[in-house]
């Protein structure tokens, strides 16, 4: 169908020349987040001016333009079932009502009708309920907003919640955590098509980071650690978070806090629920997962990390993680340089 007047042409960098474009298709609905629809379709347009084979359309059920949740009014090409012709790529945004069961008319028949002529369906923070609504993640590994994660699983049994994960591809389907997760999830999907060179452009064209896989945690350890109330353990955590690699061992920390080290230990599992130990481990293991995503060598990363020995990362990595330092490398290290 073609678009309405008012509409610029859906923007490619290869019309004309070479294959066809692949055609990314946004379905936007009332109440949608407008970050969780923007922020993907700037990595794609972005990939398309600097030469990727990129055609972005946006549509809604009944293809009138929608409201967000901003309160921006957002204009559309068509309705779902005039988007003819084969899709690359199905965007599903998300919208706190999604999370509440609450899903706009004709939002699940639009997400079915689309995947089925689809290569791949993606969506962003809650949208994930929309993809399992519509039944499409049963069986799947997938996650959401670190906020909805627990309701996604109480409500849909049949699959499984990664509740930490940025992004989790999972055969066709990826789903992604909140906001600008979607923009990392983008990156990964215009990666997997156009390599990583490209995507590397876009991301220091729109001024964002690279280093992010999929598998990283939604927050860092300072992050989602409960901010305790003591001063004195205050400024201890944000001196590991400074220098993961300084000592850190329990009697330097009970002597820069003017503590014994027993004292310590105390306050730590009474306001962190672990050791001081265990703290300094965890956040030195996210530096090193961090490290080695980048493209640093695991020897390089033991040292900066403070963890010591190739040998001592590699037993950090296995009991905590499952994987060695070389295999985290080789699956996660994308485009950082």
């Amino acid at each position: 169908m073609p678009l309405p007047r008012s509409t610029p042409p859906p923007r490619t960098a290869s019309a004309g020349r070479g294959p066809a474009p692949r055609r990314i298709v946004m379905l936007a609905f009332e109440g949608a987040r407008l970050l969780d629809v923007t922020g993907p379709l700037e990595v794609f347009s972005a990939a398309a001016r600097l030469g990727g084979r990129y055609e972005i359309h946006i549509c809604s059920p009944d293809g009138r333009s929608v409201t967000t949740a901003s309160g921006t009014r957002l204009a559309v090409d068509a309705a779902v079932p005039d988007t003819a012709g084969p899709v690359d790529t199905v965007l599903v945004p998300g919208a706190e009502e999604l999370a509440e069961g609450r899903f706009p008319p004709g939002l699940l028949d639009s997400v079915r009708a689309l995947a089925g002529r689809s290569r791949r369906v993606a969506s962003v923070c809650a949208g994930a309920f929309a993809l399992a609504g519509a039944g499409l993640l049963d069986g799947r590994r997938a996650t959401t907003h670190w906020r909805h994660t627990a309701t996604l699983a109480a409500r849909h049994p049949a699959l499984t919640v990664d509740p930490d994960a940025l992004y989790v591809r999972d055969g066709d389907l990826f789903t992604s955590a909140g906001v600008s997760a979607g923009i990392d999830l983008a990156l990964a999907l215009v990666e997997a098509d156009e390599g990583p060179d490209l995507a590397r452009e876009v991301a220091r064209d729109l001024v964002v980071f690279m280093q992010r896989p999929g598998g990283q945690s939604q927050f860092s350890v300072p992050a989602r650690t409960p901010r305790p109330r003591h001063d004195a353990l205050r400024a201890l955590l944000d001196a590991i978070a400074a220098d993961p690699a300084a000592d850190h061992s329990n009697t330097a920390l009970a002597a820069r806090a003017g503590l014994s080290p027993r004292h310590l230990t105390r306050l730590f599992r009474e306001h962190l629920g672990t050791t001081p130990a265990g703290y300094v481990e965890a956040v030195r293991l996210e530096a090193a997962q961090t490290f080695l995503a980048n493209g640093e060598t695991v020897t390089v990363t033991a040292r900066r990390t403070g963890v010591g020995s190739d040998e001592s990362l590699r037993r950090l990595f296995l009991r905590r993680l499952g994987v060695t330092p070389s295999a985290y490398r080789s699956r996660f290290h994308t485009t950082a340089r």
